[in-house]
């Protein structure tokens, strides 16, 4: 028997067969990949990881796919940055950036989830991709797509950033542009996937796209020198990407790669979009849905599908789960931009505002290893900080002319 033991629900536990698969038919919970972790332990070690591909794929025996990589075969293995200077100004000893915004191809943490959905599709069958997207990973199903000579569909919110709708035509999928907010995109997902046998990313093979964002957590700990940080902080859209960098470290535990895993998960969200903060700070175990209204539109879902397990994570590890507003989101762009020299879209604004917040509440200590994820890259969100700026000095081709407007001698 393989490292894939089947599906299991997150809620009731029922088992089922590694197929196209995300809802349990006794209670509705969300199906989860189940691994045999004593097969994984018996092949793995430091040694052979870092004999691996620079890329996610040197923990192919951490993800659910039979065979070898067909996808995304460049994607991962991202810089971790020491983040002095930003560490300086926030007083913080020990931060570091993982930093998705150079992530291959299309510059967000979405290429790692979209590598092993897709080739979990192809070896499932499908001949036609799609997704729900907020935008970055419309952008990276379509890229993919194309490499891998699939077909393609792409369903995103109307109100769209214009860098990232063209970030998806480039690759010429089927861009459908819904009136109205992700959350309806996703339900209108929902119905075309029961009618057509298309592999939807974030929907019937969502349990294999889902643990592609394990590879930050376990590149996060072979880049710290095989331990875990003291403190995370994650952006929540879905709350996927928390729950799944929690798995990961607690994997790498589990086959003895690293030890001692007490990660505090901190999660970031916008204000104007904050369901699963706002259920933190109300100590309530369920989410009410929001309407989105927030310039971080990469993590505006309203109704997020993995919020309550977000919150159970946060809770479990002793983290926080902080908002911020658009202006703070904007002033966190700027600041990592000033400090550390990446631009990261809203989603980076979000993670770097709240790690701010924590830190000058006391809630991460000065001396904590602190890893902030960066997941996506500001290029695509110009429009978010276009009118925060200054503007390019203008002078005539001469020095003179060069010295007086800049009293320089």
């Amino acid at each position: 028997m393989g490292k894939i033991l089947g599906l299991k629900c997150r809620e009731c536990g029922k088992a089922y067969p590694a197929e196209p698969l995300h809802v349990c038919e006794f209670c509705f919970g969300p199906l989860e990949v189940d691994y045999d972790y004593e097969a994984i332990a018996s092949r793995v070690s430091r040694e052979t990881i870092s004999q691996g591909p620079k890329s996610l794929w040197r923990y192919i025996d951490f993800l659910p796919v039979e065979k070898e990589a067909t996808v995304g075969i460049h994607g991962g293995f991202t810089p971790m940055i020491r983040a002095h200077r930003l560490g300086q100004v926030l007083g913080l000893d020990n931060l570091y950036l993982k930093n998705d915004t150079v992530n291959h191809p299309t510059l967000s943490f979405k290429d790692r989830v979209v590598a092993v959905a897709l080739t979990r599709a192809k070896e499932f069958g499908f001949d036609t991709v799609a997704c729900a997207s907020t935008g970055n990973l419309a952008n990276s199903v379509s890229a993919h797509a194309a490499q891998a000579g699939l077909k393609c569909f792409v369903f995103i919110p109307s109100d769209l950033e214009s860098a990232k709708v063209l970030g998806n035509l480039i690759y010429h999928p089927t861009v459908v542009a819904v009136e109205g907010t992700y959350d309806d995109v996703n339900r209108l997902c929902s119905e075309i996937a029961g009618e057509y046998r298309w592999a939807f990313v974030n929907i019937n093979i969502r349990p294999y796209y889902a643990e592609g964002s394990k590879t930050l957590a376990y590149e996060t700990a072979e880049q710290l020198g095989w331990r875990a940080p003291d403190q995370v902080v994650v952006p929540i859209a879905s709350g996927s990407l928390l729950t799944k960098i929690w798995k990961g470290l607690k994997e790498f535990e589990r086959v003895g790669l690293i030890h001692g895993v007490r990660t505090k998960v901190n999660g970031a969200q916008a204000a104007g979009c904050s369901p699963v903060a706002t259920a933190f700070a109300e100590g309530r175990d369920f989410i009410k849905p929001v309407k989105p209204k927030t310039l971080a539109k990469s993590l505006a879902i309203g109704n997020p599908a993995d919020g309550v397990y977000a919150l159970q994570t946060a809770r479990e590890t002793q983290g926080l789960i902080e908002m911020v507003t658009d202006d703070e989101i904007v002033a966190g762009i700027h600041l990592l931009a000033q400090t550390e020299g990446v631009f990261a879209e809203t989603a980076g604004g979000v993670t770097i505002a709240v790690l701010k917040k924590l830190v000058a509440r006391g809630a991460i200590p000065r001396e904590d290893v602190t890893v902030a994820y960066i997941t996506g890259n500001g290029l695509k969100t110009q429009e978010a900080v276009a009118g925060s700026l200054g503007e390019a000095v203008y002078i005539e081709p001469s020095l003179e002319k060069f010295q007086r407007r800049f009293k320089l001698k």
